[in-house]
């Protein structure tokens, strides 16, 4: 049976194997655990065999088979090893002597389990695994101990390779900054735009190689953030070489290079694991969080009356009452969620006062119907707590929905664009005045989604959401204020549509975070699989192929990084289209979300990213994506078809009318010359086409014109006139 190598600290393993953990090396990605779990399992087999007096040829050879097999795969380990060793020369002596010592233990076992051939191995001068089960214990730790240094060294490599491609993207940066020419500029982006390609990859798989959750989604903002600026940096640089005077243009530019500084250092701090000064990351505290640790206390007591104090409790609750006031003293929270929250604030304190109560009780005498009390205070307390948890994520979500649904014309952009063209600096210092209150509007949605989001990294997701308003605000502000100055400017008005762009996608971004954040609290949401992204040498590629999928040339994931965001762009406006329609329900809105929501996987794939890690896991989502695509085909068929019926209904009853009319006016004359037999025809009643048909289906619909009804009375008209 397998151990764990997944410690935090080295690797871990059973006791009944006696394999020790080295506490120097720490494991931080999926690779590196991966690919030590079957050599401890196997390691392990040998340890835990059972020692029977009477030992078959089979168990003997068994034993054989699987030393071989560990010595085996030390040696072709270690080879990859040896070749990263001297490709990397400041890790060549560390990987040397790790290497060294992982082939020596290799050989070790393989010795101690040369016994297929021993009749009677006990009694041989050979030492074999039956003689001497402490130095198999010895060596296997060594194995582990070498295998694992070696794998955290590779591991270095990678860290080594995206510190390299960070700094020539930062020295390209530098000298995007200080170009004075168009000619010159070019070049120089054109460098850029392959190195943001290079460290966009490599961020990308150490992004899905990661352990931590949180550094993960901390990663994917930085490289999101990465992603978008590029373009920004495009035009805006633009912008200031084709207006170098312009105040407005220069402010613009340099926010997005400050902006692709801070994110590349934090993919540093990720990597590298530190950050700046030594400090310490402050985790930030949500609501949800609170809740889930003070409901562990408190259900801790049927455990233990013991553990905790009063306090402790009490100050736990205190802390979570004090976030709901960022609900309560919002005012974009409606009227009715406020009174519900305040409302169960006041009953959480109520329940903590009973059930302190009872437990003191039952810590001084601990009798049946105490504890029953005490039950019954747990269970009390605990759902009040999730109905106070269910009332801010209603507040939140239900907040979020609106402001989304209210802001999706982008109103507000479309009016900046308009009135920067026109040059109208006062229309626009009007517009960027309200885009301003837009953003503090969803500021504070991204503030309150945040203690509802249920999972560490959907609140950093929150977090760079509300980073993300925060800074594109001003910058959508003021490269307004630069094409209202230079309204004839082609590239100030590109230069806006970008940064309008970045608002619009972001908005669009919010709403699959809304999806997620009710799939999270709602218990739908899926665990994400393995990826791995350890080193290969150049000249060994063939050695780490089970390891790491070959890459394409710089050209193709030049080519698929570019259809990938145009498929982004097309998923964020189908998003759009679908949150416009009222009715969420209607089969085609749900077919095209599901089409888009798979169409943004498939975008996700292209970065090196999401749940898509195999060009396996690409096609057979497109071929579902295929399927989706046919009944959102088929829906629209019959939905054209109903169309098609109402106009050629509607049709036909023009045509009879064109022949009642004419009819019913020649009888009318006849009746006012003296007919007296004819008399006026009953009005028409809405009860004379109605039938036992459902009002849903097509028949029902065809009915409603009442073709039927006039076609009849076509027919009488017709009759009368002619006697």
């Amino acid at each position: 049976m397998a151990t764990s190598p997944c410690s935090s600290s080295g690797v871990s393993s059973s006791s009944s194997s006696g394999l020790g953990a080295d506490a120097g090396l720490e494991i931080r990605t999926r690779s590196v655990e991966q690919t030590l779990v079957p050599l401890v399992s196997q390691i392990t087999t040998l340890i835990n065999h059972k020692d029977k007096p009477k030992r078959s040829d089979k168990t003997l050879q068994a034993i054989q088979r699987v030393g071989q097999a560990v010595n085996l795969a030390v040696g072709r380990f270690v080879t990859v090893g040896e070749a990263i060793a001297n490709e990397n020369h400041e890790l060549k002596e560390e990987m040397s002597i790790a290497c060294i010592e992982a082939r020596r233990a290799g050989e070790t076992i393989a010795q101690l389990t040369d016994v297929a051939s021993l009749d009677h191995p006990e009694s041989d001068s050979h030492i074999t695994i039956f003689t001497d089960k402490t130095g198999v214990v010895k060596a296997a730790r060594l194995l582990l101990s070498s295998v694992t240094k070696v794998l955290v060294l590779a591991d270095r490599v990678v860290i080594k390779q995206i510190i390299t491609s960070r700094n020539k993207v930062l020295a390209t940066m530098e000298q995007l900054e200080k170009v004075s020419s168009f000619q010159e500029f070019v070049q120089i982006f054109s460098q850029f735009g392959n190195e943001m390609v290079e460290f966009a990859h490599l961020t990308g798989d150490r992004q899905n190689d990661l352990k931590d959750e949180k550094k993960k989604a901390r990663m994917a903002a930085s490289r999101a953030v990465l992603e978008k600026c590029t373009m920004m940096l495009l035009t805006a640089s633009k912008t200031c070489l084709r207006h170098p005077d312009c105040e407005s243009a220069r402010i613009n530019k340099d926010g997005v290079f400050h902006r692709m500084r801070l994110a590349l250092e934090q993919v540093i701090e990720i990597v590298t694991d530190s950050r700046p000064n030594g400090e310490n990351e402050v985790a930030p505290i949500s609501i949800y969080t609170g809740i889930k640790e003070f409901k562990n206390k408190v259900e801790g007591l049927r455990e233990n009356l013991y553990f905790l104090s009063k306090e402790n409790l009490s100050t736990m609750l205190e802390v979570i009452l004090e976030h709901t006031e960022d609900f309560t003293d919002s005012a974009y929270t409606s009227h009715e969620h406020r009174e519900h929250i305040l409302e169960l604030s006041k009953q959480a304190k109520m329940e903590l006062e009973q059930l302190v109560s009872v437990w003191m009780q039952a810590q001084n005498q601990k009798t049946k119907d105490l504890m029953e009390d005490l039950e019954v205070a747990i269970l009390k307390t605990c759902q009040c707590m999730n109905e106070l948890k269910r009332e801010v994520h209603s507040a939140a979500t239900s907040l979020a929905a609106d402001l989304l649904k209210y802001h999706t014309d982008h109103m507000i952009l479309k009016a900046l664009k308009i009135t920067g063209v026109e040059g109208n600096l006062e229309a626009v210092a009007e517009y960027t005045c309200k885009l301003s209150e837009q953003k503090e509007q969803l500021v504070e949605m991204c503030r309150l989604l945040r203690h509802v989001s249920g999972t560490e990294p959907l609140e950093i997701t929150c977090i760079h959401a509300e980073d993300t308003f925060q800074v594109t605000g001003p910058q959508i502000i003021s490269a307004a204020e630069t094409l209202a100055l230079h309204p004839s400017s082609k590239i100030a008005k590109e230069n806006l549509e970008v940064f309008c762009e970045a608002w619009e996608s972001q908005l669009s971004d919010m709403s699959m975070l809304l999806r997620e954040i009710n799939d999270v609290f709602e218990g739908r949401r899926g665990e994400k699989r393995v990826y791995l992204s350890l080193p290969r040498p150049g000249k060994h590629n063939a050695n780490l192929k089970t390891l790491k999928p070959v890459k394409l040339d710089t050209e193709e994931q030049a080519k698929i990084a570019k259809l990938g965001l145009e498929l982004h762009l097309l998923t964020s406006d189908v998003d759009s289209e679908t949150e416009k329609w009222e009715d969420q329900e209607n089969e085609i809105v749900q077919h095209g979300q599901g089409m888009s929501s798979m169409a943004y996987s498939m975008y996700l794939f292209t970065r090196g990213e999401g749940l898509l890690k195999t060009t396996q896991d690409l096609f057979h989502q497109a071929e579902i994506f295929a399927t989706e695509g046919m009944k959102l085909a088929s829906a629209l068929q019959v939905f054209s078809e109903q169309v098609d019926a109402c106009i050629q209904k509607t049709r036909n009853v023009m045509t009879l009318l064109c022949q009642l009319l004419p009819i019913c006016s020649r009888l009318m004359r006849k009746n006012k010359a003296g007919n007296g037999y004819l008399k006026p025809a009953p009005p028409w009643r809405e009860g004379r086409t109605r039938t036992g048909t459902n009002a849903h289906t097509p028949e029902r619909r065809v009915e409603m014109f009442g073709i039927k009804s006039l076609e009849n009375h076509l027919t009488k008209m017709t009759f009368l006139e002619s006697k």
